[in-house]
């Protein structure tokens, strides 16, 4: 994982920044509409790291954290992301941080977090600003209690298992889409962990094989963001830009099992046709279902969330869907998670040298065989020849 995109010189105790505040208790609601160089206030536990990728990309400088960053549940790595960019994190400063106004001018002096006003800064809480050190030594903590968050997660899973494998595996039950699989290779996109990485080395297998491209919520952005147009966006919609939606892709809205649908008010505002699809598990996993059971010859997965930490960080306490649903589409599943780190290439010096020879010997070639260009050459050469001579008559003269 690469941390260390650039470092600012962390805020010290009795030092004061003042910048513009946005406040969200849904940090992904938050980074969509900060601005760079303002400060995110946000109720955020056990900040996960597409939350902190998302703050560092958009250049915030603070971050105040009402909840607390790391719990010690499990190794979450968001604060060390935002320590190591050179980003203060003031954490656990209670719900009084939340009644800040969006858009007030903020004070961050040290651990207190202060509102700028005409009379002077009005502090409304102290929490406590996070070093390198603290966080190293809560990672390396979180680390010896991920046994028993494991045995909880596995326990979960086989409780879920029982509720949602009808639901889940009911092929009957999945929407009725327009998009024809059959026979098609198809690239599912999450916007998890390494996807810009991974989705950089398909390219190639994109432009070649030309697979049918599905976006999980914020992984239709994802594949704007590269250049190519989704043909498929299935999700809650709460996390996928006006551009995405509106880009000609077939909709498919998923609806939780109570039935309620956060972003399906948003597509009817914008007048656009969708299928609502009602299921326990999650918009991934419905992707790859979908695709399964309508003849696709081959899934590729990228960014989507497989092992432990992911999970947590997602906030799911089990992972019934995902283990149904990938004992299922096994046999045409290609995870792609971490194939920009299987093989970089790399251009050896011999090589170089040996392309280089070969121009050279070629221009030789072509230059022995054409009588034009060898009179053209003869000419260069002699003009270069006279240049040379007339310098040095200038010089000793």
């Amino acid at each position: 994982m690469k941390v260390l995109r650039r470092r600012r010189r962390p805020i010290a105790p009795g030092e004061g920044l003042v910048r513009t505040a946005r406040v969200d208790t849904r940090t992904k609601d938050l980074i969509a509409r900060i601005e760079p160089g303002e400060i995110a206030i946000i109720d955020h536990d056990d900040l996960d790291r597409i939350a902190a990728e998302g703050l560092v990309q958009k250049r915030v400088t603070g971050v105040v954290n009402a909840g607390t960053s790391i719990t010690g549940r499990y190794p979450n790595l968001g604060p060390l992301l935002l320590v190591t960019s050179g980003i203060p994190l003031i954490d656990s400063c209670g719900p009084a941080v939340m009644s800040i106004a969006e858009g007030s001018r903020v004070a961050l002096e040290g651990d207190k977090v202060a509102v700028v006003e005409a009379s002077g800064n009005r502090v409304v809480t102290r929490g406590h600003l996070l070093t390198l050190e603290e966080v190293e030594a809560k990672l390396d903590s979180s680390k010896r209690s991920i046994a028993d968050e494991l045995e909880r997660f596995a326990e979960n899973t086989m409780s879920y298992i029982r509720e949602e494998r009808d639901v889940l595996l009911d092929a009957a039950r999945l929407p009725e889409v327009k998009t024809d699989f059959h026979g098609r290779h198809v690239l599912v996109v999450v916007r998890g962990h390494d996807y810009k990485e991974d989705l950089a080395a398909l390219r190639s297998y994109i432009r070649e094989v030309d697979p049918l491209l599905i976006g999980v919520d914020g992984g239709a952005d994802a594949l704007l963001d590269v250049g190519h147009k989704p043909d498929l966006i299935i999700g809650d919609m709460d996390s996928v830009t006006t551009e995405a939606l509106v880009s000609g892709a077939e909709l498919v809205v998923h609806a939780y099992s109570d039935g309620h649908a956060p972003g399906l008010e948003r597509i009817e505002a914008l007048g656009l046709p969708s299928v609502l699809y009602r299921a326990t598990g999650t918009s991934e996993d419905i992707a790859m279902l979908l695709a399964f059971e309508r003849g696709a010859e081959l899934i590729v997965a990228v960014g989507t969330h497989a092992n432990l930490v992911e999970f947590l960080d997602k906030g799911r306490k089990g992972m019934a869907s995902t283990f149904l649903v990938r004992l299922r589409v096994g046999p045409v599943l290609v995870d792609a998670k971490g194939v920009s780190r299987l093989y970089k290439t790399r251009v050896r010096r011999k090589d170089l040298v040996m392309l280089v020879a070969a121009a050279v010997l070629a221009m030789a070639i072509v230059v022995s065989l054409s009588e034009p260009l060898r009179l053209e050459l003869q000419l260069v050469w002699t003009q270069l020849q006279t240049a040379w001579f007339s310098l040095k008559e200038s010089v000793f003269s």
